[in-house]
């Protein structure tokens, strides 16, 4: 547009509002009056691009409430909520706040023609993009009437009302003008020599039939308080921005001006800050690094433990201690144990997995998982050895305690038990003692017996003192009396003489001249077998050997009533079967 010819936009301006005025001018419509400094301030109401506020003294809004939008570049543009009553008339006075320092160059120009009063908006479309009107910009004579940018590309969007008179994106070159022909968009680009002229100009200036609008290029700085953080543990951004209504953090989203934030980022990420205005873009970047590496241990003390059972019991049932640590995780879990703490100690009671008798050679293994909610993850495992051996309760039954004939005559004649009887018993409490560790409730059945002669009554009697006096001896020797059981039979069970041979024949301390001799004297042997206690375990009806002691040093007292002979078999053994046994 010509300078001569800016009258005719004013006076269409005019006409337009008129009849917008006139159309709003009904019973139920009040006004508003704007004041606004600096005068060329620019009137956006609920969207809509209107005009200059210094054109209108009044404007006629509908009943309601009703926001007015108020922009000049250079001064910081701001929005009123206002609610118009019917019939009512009320003033808005608003001073818009102006943006200190000036802008610096390189430069670039844009003539804008046939816009006449229209918004005239740079890289966005709300009023904070909003750099002057179509009359500011229209001229490059005498008096200057032009936009000032830096170089750059610009989306361009002339508003008008709540339209788009036009919008297309334009190339400003160093020291170049880029005429613009709305509608048509550029019509042509050509040299701006004063642009190499200029160093510093002021954001807005206003004179008689001139304007320049000197727009400045935003800036973006962003920064991170900790560069490099663990998984979980957070660094703080911090930022500043000017010129730029639009300003936008990566991963984050639309930000203030400036400002700072507490991030926690899960992996390796680079934040990028970026600053839009009516100048341009400017962005600003700041790495955080993720350290999501886990340090994990996982440890038995000790390694090797050892287990002994005998029958039902444990004998021996040594423990361990797992222990373990782990850090920059989130979650830790044992295998055997499920969720735990990030570090810990554990006491371990080790049972094998097996239970049948014979050598115990085990492991277990424990696994530590850890993880982090960066993806990292770690494990580590500790093997626990597991030695020994699972019994079965072993008795030493070595064999039958045997007495002399008519021994004992009572529990207090100790001689009725030799030395060689005495010693088999000590042997038998040595064992059953151990024993009874495995198998507490273990109990010894003492079965006496009495050979063929003499009454039944006093061979029965004779059978009870016999089984006694070897509880007696146990009891001395250690053996628990609750474990301990008698039983007389008298003659009742008498071994034949073909049960003797079989026990001789199977006798290992007997050559085969021994055992001839024997049999040349097996009546008195077979009474000698019978003058005897045999031990029973109950719990697995163990029995003593009927083994007879003829190597025994006191073999003759055995079977010659107590008294010293030779070491010999009994040559009078008719005489000797007429004495009671």
């Amino acid at each position: 547009m010509k300078l001569h010819f800016a009258w005719i936009p004013l006076v269409i301006s005019a006409l337009a509002l008129a009849m917008v005025a006139q159309g709003m001018g009904q019973s139920n419509d009040g006004k508003v009056a704007i004041h606004v400094t600096p005068k060329q301030a620019y009137v956006w109401i609920d969207g809509r691009a209107i005009s200059e506020a210094s054109k209108h003294h009044s404007l006629a809004l509908s009943a309601g409430d009703h926001k007015i939008a108020l922009a000049n570049y250079g001064y910081t543009p701001e929005t009123r909520n206002v609610t118009i009553i019917a019939g009512k008339a009320q003033t808005l006075d608003v001073t818009l706040q102006p943006i200190s320092g000036n802008v610096s160059g390189p430069f670039g120009a844009m003539t804008i023609e046939g816009a006449d009063r229209d918004a005239v908006l740079l890289n966005g479309k709300s009023p904070d993009y909003f750099v002057g009107h179509g009359d500011e910009f229209n001229n490059d004579w005498l008096w200057k009437q032009e936009l000032v940018v830096p170089p750059g590309a610009y989306q361009v969007t002339v508003q008008s009302g709540d339209k788009d008179a036009w919008s297309g994106s334009v190339e400003v070159a160093p020291n170049k003008r880029v005429v613009i022909d709305v509608p048509k968009g550029v019509r042509k680009t050509v040299d701006w020599p004063r642009g190499s002229k200029l160093t510093s100009i002021p954001r807005f200036t206003v004179g008689t039939a001139s304007a320049t609008v000197a727009v400045a290029k935003p800036t973006a700085q962003l920064s991170s308080t900790v560069a490099q953080v663990n998984c979980g543990d957070s660094s703080q951004l911090k930022w500043t921005a000017t010129d730029a209504p639009g300003v936008q953090i990566s991963n984050i989203g639309s930000v203030a001006a400036s400002g700072e934030q507490s991030v926690q980022p899960k992996q390796n990420t680079t934040y990028e800050l970026t600053a839009t205005g009516p100048g341009g873009t400017a962005t600003s970047t700041a790495t955080v690094n993720v350290n999501k590496a886990i340090q994990a241990n996982l440890q038995l003390s000790p390694a090797e433990v050892h287990y002994r059972k005998i029958g039902d019991k444990v004998v021996q049932d040594d423990s361990s201690a797992l222990s373990w640590s782990a850090s920059n995780v989130s979650n830790v879990s044992i295998d055997q144990f499920g969720p735990v703490d990030a570090s810990g100690n554990r006491p371990l009671q080790i049972t094998p997995k097996q239970t049948t008798p014979g050598a115990v050679d085990e492991t277990v293994t424990y696994t530590l998982t850890a993880t982090n909610g960066c993806g990292g993850s770690e494990m580590r495992t500790a093997v626990l050895h597991i030695t020994g051996t699972i019994e079965n309760p072993e008795l030493a039954l070595s064999r039958s305690v045997y007495f002399p004939t008519n021994r004992p005559r009572n529990l207090k004649n100790d001689a009725a038990l030799l030395p060689s009887e005495q010693e088999a018993l000590k042997t038998l409490a040595d064992s059953f003692k151990g024993y009874l560790t495995a198998v507490p409730d273990a109990h010894l059945v003492l079965g006496g017996h009495a050979d063929k002669r003499g009454p039944d009554s006093y061979n029965q009697a004779l059978s009870e003192r016999r089984a006694e006096l070897a509880k007696q001896f146990l009891v001395d020797q250690g053996v628990p009396e609750a474990n301990l059981e008698t039983k007389a039979y008298g003659k009742e069970q008498n071994l034949t003489v073909d049960q003797v041979k079989q026990l001789l024949e199977q006798n290992p301390n007997l050559s085969a001249a021994d055992k001839q001799k024997v049999l040349t004297k097996i009546q008195t042997v077979v009474l000698a077998n019978n003058r005897r206690v045999d031990i029973t375990l109950s719990k697995t009806g163990q029995e003593s050997a009927r083994l007879y002691p003829f190597s025994s040093p006191d073999y003759a007292m055995l079977v010659n009533r107590g008294k010293p002979l030779e070491a010999k078999l009994v040559e009078n053994a008719g005489e000797k079967e007429k004495i009671k046994n």
